[in-house]
């Protein structure tokens, strides 16, 4: 089947440094073996969705990360849940790379990838079909002309809250403060989502199952404050 995704400026850096041999060799063969897109098919109307049932047979539910880094925090949840099945999205190379080449020391059958922007396969779900949504440092965009550029725009609030089931949660984490303030204030702002928060403990304090990524390690360095926000889906 012929993929014609959905195209979107795209304004983020997809290449760091020069890929070695064995990380291309990654993206060549280990990445299409993961790839999500290979559960496409066409419904008879003709609309492309993804099949998650047959993406992950037997699984319970399926959450989904968005910008996943280098990928710790996600083989972090693949191994504490494995009746979930986890689809990481990342357009970085380097860090899928880096992903791919820690998953081949992993006996996981619960992780799936899209190297690519979300907004390209957000029509490819079906309604109310992701559990969890884990949106963890994204780009900062800090100058104030970017800042509709932020992951939390209804550009991509909008279809994430159509592929959230009711009474699923969505996890942000940030050190910077204006990007929590954006989105505090964009999701609240759509019907489709409740903040969590009743005390300020909710906020400064991690998830329980939390697995700290290198992002927010090098924040703590430079004494950036880490800040976690929880939405649910109503």
């Amino acid at each position: 089947m012929t993929d014609n995704k959905p195209s979107h400026n795209f304004y983020g850096k997809r290449l760091g440094k020069k890929l070695r041999n064995r990380q291309r060799e990654y993206l060549e063969v280990d990445l299409k073996q993961r790839n999500i897109l290979n559960f496409v098919g066409e419904t008879p109307e003709g609309t492309k969705r993804l099949d998650l049932d047959k993406a992950f047979p037997g699984k319970t539910a399926v959450w989904l990360e968005i910008g996943f880094g280098s990928g710790e925090h996600l083989i972090h949840q693949a191994k504490a849940n494995p009746d979930v099945g986890l689809i990481g999205c990342e357009v970085y190379l380097n860090g899928v790379a880096s992903l791919l080449g820690k998953l081949r020391e992993e006996d996981l059958d619960n992780i799936l990838l899209y190297q690519d922007d979300i907004r390209s396969i957000f029509p490819y779900f079906t309604d109310q079909a992701i559990e969890r949504v884990f949106v963890l440092y994204p780009d900062p965009w800090p100058k104030k002309k970017h800042h509709r550029r932020r992951f939390v725009t209804p550009e991509h609030l909008i279809p994430l809250a159509r592929i959230m089931k009711p009474g699923a949660h969505l996890r942000i984490a940030t050190d910077i403060s204006d990007y929590a303030r954006q989105a505090v204030e964009q999701l609240n702002l759509n019907p489709h989502f409740e903040w969590e928060a009743e005390a300020p403990s909710d906020w400064k304090l991690p998830w329980k199952d939390w697995q700290s990524t290198r992002y927010e390690k090098k924040a703590l360095l430079n004494n950036r404050v880490p800040i976690y926000l929880t939405f649910r889906r109503v």
